[in-house]
């Protein structure tokens, strides 16, 4: 329950954290202040009684690997990755712990010093045990992103919505808006119309995903943490993107 006694509009969500999410003002790596601003917004999501499972991507660090994936086989970059996001997924649940909240990593390739792997049903147990399940290496394939595997992930575990993460604007809009001044934000937008319009939400498999499970999208900006506990709350934040 939220301190004026609010119910959560959800009982089970999934958030979609890209890696540039945990740069902060860094080039690429992780900004400890970021995580653990954001570690405290999932954290007070879930001290609501919310279950709330992650995913994680790895822009922030294979952004530094840029020069050494050049001209590499994408099977391989994927693979790298894959393993990048284990490392944020790890940094996260690190900060979540400092939080004081229960948190477990599964990965998609298997690290059993570090993860547990991947298992769709212990996933669910957990979070109806009030612990936080952390995502790591998307899908465990490689030619689908992170997107596909929030996507996957969400469908799994029964989740009601994906709150979408985005940095710097406010929502989906017509066109990028750092780039073209007249881009229009769009509040609301069908699965059908983000996909032929090349919205730029989420890659097309993991949009068609989502489309086919009826499973409504929050895009929303994570420059303010408050945001994912409004979303909860019910409030109309960024764009929502259903069928």
């Amino acid at each position: 329950m939220s301190q004026d006694g609010d119910s959560p509009a959800f009982r089970r969500v999934l958030l979609k954290l890209s890696g540039e999410a945990l740069m902060g003002e860094l080039e690429y790596g992780a900004d400890p202040d970021r995580i653990r601003a954001i570690a405290t917004a999932i954290a007070r999501v879930q001290s609501r009684g919310v279950e709330i499972a992650v995913v994680v991507g790895a822009g922030n660090i294979y952004r530094g690997m840029a020069g050494a994936a050049a001209g590499m086989d994408r099977a391989t970059g994927d693979y790298m990755g894959m393993l990048a996001t284990v490392l944020n997924a790890l940094a996260l649940q690190d900060a979540l712990e400092d939080q004081g909240a229960n948190t477990r990593v599964q990965s998609a390739i298997t690290i059993s010093e570090v993860a547990e792997p991947y298992i769709r049903r212990r996933a669910i147990r957990h979070l109806e045990k009030g612990r936080i399940v952390i995502f790591a290496a998307g899908t465990g394939n490689p030619f689908f992103t992170t997107d596909t595997a929030a996507a996957l992930r969400a469908s799994e575990i029964h989740a009601e919505a994906i709150l979408m993460a985005k940095n710097g604007v406010e929502g989906v809009y017509s066109a990028d808006p750092r780039v073209d001044a007249q881009a229009e934000f769009l509040p609301e937008v069908s699965y059908m119309d983000a996909i032929q319009r090349r919205l730029g939400v989420m890659d097309a498999t993991a949009l068609t995903l989502c489309m086919e499970n009826d499973l409504p999208l929050y895009v929303f900006n994570l420059d303010d943490e408050r945001n994912i506990d409004k979303i909860v709350s019910g409030e109309r934040v960024g764009t929502l993107v259903t069928t």
